[in-house]
């Protein structure tokens, strides 16, 4: 899979691709990640990337002129499944959502700032919005870092144990069972029995029933989105 990403300051985005998994996938060649600085793209004078917004009000807007620049020189290169935006007003970026782009071969992620981009972009060359939470940051750096390593760690060969993303957290509807490892006894505090006892059913039910447990405990909104379903 390769990824481009399109960004003011991709500083930022050295550190989180260039340890554990994101470095590991890399290596293997099972993940490439690009970062491009729209200032290198800019048409105007001293790397001008955003200006005033029309109609008044405070922040500044990411102009269209350098954004539709660096998309179409990369669209010439290589066709993309995906331009991605990433913006607080998308769709919630969701366990699902990283299951879906982790089948594509190449992303394009568009990280927002100032007051966001032009809508224009938007309209003629995003094919899809998402946002990581109910919340503002200063850019979409930090968010699309979550969405790169949210679709790395999926790609078949990047996990040592294949089996390992398939019992995370949101895969099945339910939240991850709790999780232990020695010692078995620790001051006192002794794990579950059924985990102890070498039969795989008595421990894949236990942990469903855990996983239902902690899931109506903590999050009932996932048991009833999949009632609904």
């Amino acid at each position: 899979m390769r990824i481009d990403i399109i960004t003011v300051l991709p500083e930022l985005l050295e550190s989180p691709f260039s340890h554990s998994i994101m470095k590991r996938a890399q290596t293997k060649g099972l993940l490439e990640v690009y970062t491009h600085n729209v200032r290198d793209h800019t048409p105007y004078k001293h790397g001008q990337v955003d200006d005033y917004q029309f109609g008044g009000g405070a922040g500044m807007v990411m102009m269209p002129e350098p954004l539709a620049l660096i998309i179409e020189k990369l669209q010439s290169e290589r066709k993309y499944d995906e331009v991605l935006y990433m913006t607080p007003d998308g769709e919630l970026f969701e366990q699902r959502t990283a299951n879906v782009l982790s089948l594509k071969e190449s992303l394009i992620i568009i990280c927002g700032h100032y007051k966001g981009i032009d809508e224009r972009i938007r309209e003629h060359f995003v094919t899809r919005e998402i946002s990581i939470g109910d919340y503002v940051l200063s850019g979409g750096e930090l968010a699309a870092a979550v969405v790169v390593d949210a679709i790395g760690r999926l790609l078949p060969g990047v996990l040592n144990d294949e089996t390992s993303a398939l019992m995370d957290s949101f895969q099945d509807g339910l939240l991850a069972p709790p999780v232990y490892t020695r010692p078995a006894d620790f001051r006192g505090w002794k794990v579950p029995d059924q985990l102890l006892s070498g039969d795989p059913k008595i421990i894949d039910a236990w942990r469903h029933d855990q996983s239902v447990k902690r899931t109506g405990e903590r999050r009932p909104g996932l048991i009833e989105d999949e009632g609904n379903e």
